[in-house]
């Protein structure tokens, strides 16, 4: 890890801890600290790993857009291990890694689409406190998406939101997964990001970061 956690790994025990073990080797080499973390309290990590996995496997949202959502949803909260994770993850799904990579800089970059632009705008203006969702903003993505993507949509931005915050407070930053892939870099969020308007149809309002 980068840094050291707020609150030093333990060990993962017992007949959870073993599954958990098999299934982070497999899935990426080896058990992150973070998981040492949350081992603390087992009965917290399995109810966060199980909403977790059950909002992944929801598929109404196309993956790549999900994809874009929760990696905006993170360079926006400054959870570089969310960033770094789910970058690693795009890679290993095959989607698209190339515009994954300029997900924290989306507002400058010119790879986007006025869609995926949405999806990130509402994701970034979803993490404001308080929220930033304007009528148009959502009633565009409505009508691009449809209701049950754009409910997944909103569920998913939520969930990296609790788990971003969470990995912030705890002091859990990025392990190096992309860097293990050999994957290029992600860019740097731009300091001037609020500045780069989102290009939204005539009428639609985004939000601003």
């Amino acid at each position: 890890m980068t840094t050291q956690t707020r609150i030093p790994p333990t060990e993962l025990t017992g007949i959870f801890g073993a599954v958990v073990k098999v299934a982070a080797r497999r899935m990426v080499g080896r058990v992150p600290d973070s998981m040492g973390v949350l081992a603390h309290h087992p009965a917290l990590m399995r109810a966060s790993m199980g909403i977790g996995r059950k909002i992944e496997g929801l598929h109404e949202l196309d993956r790549n857009l999900a994809s874009y959502a929760v990696m905006a949803t993170a360079a926006f909260v400054g959870c570089s291990w969310c960033l770094d994770f789910n970058y690693y993850k795009a890679h290993n799904e095959g989607l698209d890694e190339a515009k994954a990579r300029q997900v924290p800089n989306w507002r400058e970059a010119r790879v986007f689409t006025p869609l995926e632009r949405h999806v990130m705008d509402y994701a970034e203006a979803m993490s404001q406190t308080p929220p930033a969702v304007t009528d148009e903003l959502s009633a565009a993505l409505l009508d691009e998406l449809g209701a049950a993507a754009l409910i997944e949509l909103t569920a998913k931005v939520a969930f990296m939101n609790m788990s971003a915050r969470m990995n912030l407070a705890l002091g859990i930053h990025s392990e190096g997964y992309a860097d293990a892939c050999e994957l290029p870099p992600l860019v740097t969020r731009a300091s001037t990001t609020a500045d780069v308007p989102t290009e939204a149809p005539a009428g639609v309002v985004g939000s601003a970061s």
